[in-house]
């Protein structure tokens, strides 16, 4: 089965996490991915000026309405909630969800909704439960679940949630994680 979408949810420690992930994800990796690193509102465009630093490629926060593309890195903008819709990426500012907007539940239950036995979840660092129903919706309909090794996290808590909740397919040591993803998804096509 092809796998079509990655979706990464992080919290505190995560822009080292994404880093480490994204710089070991090759160049000809076509899966798209959407991420979403909990953030202040007024935290500006920085992050994803470092993550590129690191990353082979093309990341880019999302805009309303943009098309989703093979190999593309989508980050939720500060204080608006990301949704997978088909064929593009959608923004809201519906309520908070965990105290979180953009929230990891949002986007990995569209994912799961849009995507289901095609998709993978992927929760990384953080210090709250967002995450947690999400991954269970994607592990739900078929897809496939991996989680930070809370030992290797800066936060344990949202890994550890995760896990505690859903029998996840893969709970991996950060440095495990792209090479996962490039086992999965290599050389298919979007």
């Amino acid at each position: 089965m092809a796998f079509k979408f990655v979706v990464m949810g992080t919290s505190l420690g995560g822009l080292s996490a994404l880093q480490i992930v994204l710089s070991n994800l090759p160049a000809d990796f076509l899966v798209p991915i959407a991420i979403v690193q909990h953030r202040h509102k007024n935290s500006g465009n920085a992050l994803q000026a470092l993550l590129q630093e690191n990353s082979f490629l093309p990341i880019k926060e999302v805009e309303d309405k943009d098309e989703i593309l093979p190999g593309q890195v989508y980050l939720a903008p500060p204080d608006y909630h990301l949704l997978i819709e088909r064929g593009y990426l959608a923004l809201s500012t519906d309520e908070p969800v965990s105290y979180a907007r953009p929230s990891i539940d949002v986007l990995f239950e569209s994912a799961a909704d849009i995507y289901a036995e095609q998709a993978i979840g992927v929760i990384l660092t953080g210090a709250n439960q967002d995450g947690t129903q999400g991954l269970k919706k994607i592990k739900d309909r078929g897809g496939m679940t991996i989680v930070q090794e809370p030992a290797t996290a800066e936060s344990s808590i949202m890994p550890a949630a995760a896990i505690s909740a859903v029998k996840v397919d893969g709970i991996l040591p950060l440095l495990e994680i792209a090479q996962r993803l490039v086992a999965l998804c290599h050389d298919q096509k979007c």
